[in-house]
């Protein structure tokens, strides 16, 4: 089966009494453009994307007819877990694996990294409050990256600033 584009997400649109058949994805295979998978129910799938920038979500439907919905199901994985005490600490943790060039995730006021043992050490060496676990990774954190010079603003940039006026 061939999928071009998602049409919805179970979130927003009603599903009825139509069976889910979920499309099981890693979070780093949400943004390709290309890929072959199989569904829980054994469909083949075959994703390609024509659009630039082209992101799934947990729940977006693939497919739908009179009975039966593919849709996105992201996997849980290993994670390290950092719980900033402040807006600096935040803005450090972020700049330390942004350094890295890591993803960076955020979930209720936690900031979450696919588990790597190096930055676990590193971190932890500094003094961090971090933890291992198994979650799904389902909010990036959009940041901003400019040339030097330029006059806008980076993300770093405005959490310091952040700082700088709440002390």
């Amino acid at each position: 089966m061939l999928i071009q584009k998602k049409i919805g997400n179970i979130k927003t649109q009603p599903i009825n009494d139509k069976q889910i058949d979920w499309l099981a994805l890693q979070w780093f295979e949400v943004n390709k453009r290309i890929l072959h998978k199989k569904t829980k129910a054994g469909v083949e799938v075959v994703l390609k994307f024509l659009q630039e920038n082209q992101q799934l979500t947990q729940g977006d439907i693939l497919y739908e007819d009179e009975s039966k919905i593919i849709a996105v199901d992201i996997l849980e994985c290993d994670v390290l877990i950092i719980h900033p005490k402040n807006m600096f600490e935040m803005a450090s943790i972020c700049y330390e694996i942004g350094n890295k060039h890591l993803p960076l995730f955020y979930e209720n006021d936690e900031v979450l990294i696919p588990f790597e043992q190096p930055i676990y050490k590193l971190l932890t060496a500094q003094g961090y409050t971090t933890q291992t676990g198994k979650r799904k990774l389902l909010q990036p954190l959009k940041t901003t990256v400019t040339p030097h010079g330029s006059g806008s603003e980076t993300l770093f940039s405005k959490i310091m600033k952040l700082t700088a006026s709440n002390e």
